[in-house]
């Protein structure tokens, strides 16, 4: 899926996941404190989620090529991402 997209389309992607992530990383700031990594942290470990998601759905055969499956990968590999590295620092914090 993300690799039959043009550069322009590929740049405005990334663009618009990255912006929004920002968005939402500063909220999971406001809530997480000292267990998240901070807004641009939580940003990266959102974009990293969501694309690298949509690359393992993709990789085992799903086919993502209609947007709303796409976006929901995409969304569920951002906050898994997040969740489990959260608990990670959380449990080596505390550890």
């Amino acid at each position: 899926m993300i690799w039959n997209l043009g550069f322009g389309w590929l740049v405005m992607m990334i663009g618009c996941v990255t912006i929004l992530a920002f968005i939402l990383a500063m909220a999971l700031d406001a809530l997480m404190g000292r267990d998240g990594f901070g807004p641009v942290g939580n940003a990266f470990v959102l974009t990293a989620g969501f694309f690298l998601s949509i690359y393992l759905f993709n990789m085992y055969g799903y086919n993502l090529s209609d947007m709303k499956w796409g976006a929901g990968a995409g969304v569920l590999g951002a906050f898994a991402a997040m969740t489990s590295l959260a608990t990670l620092k959380g449990l080596l914090n505390r550890w």
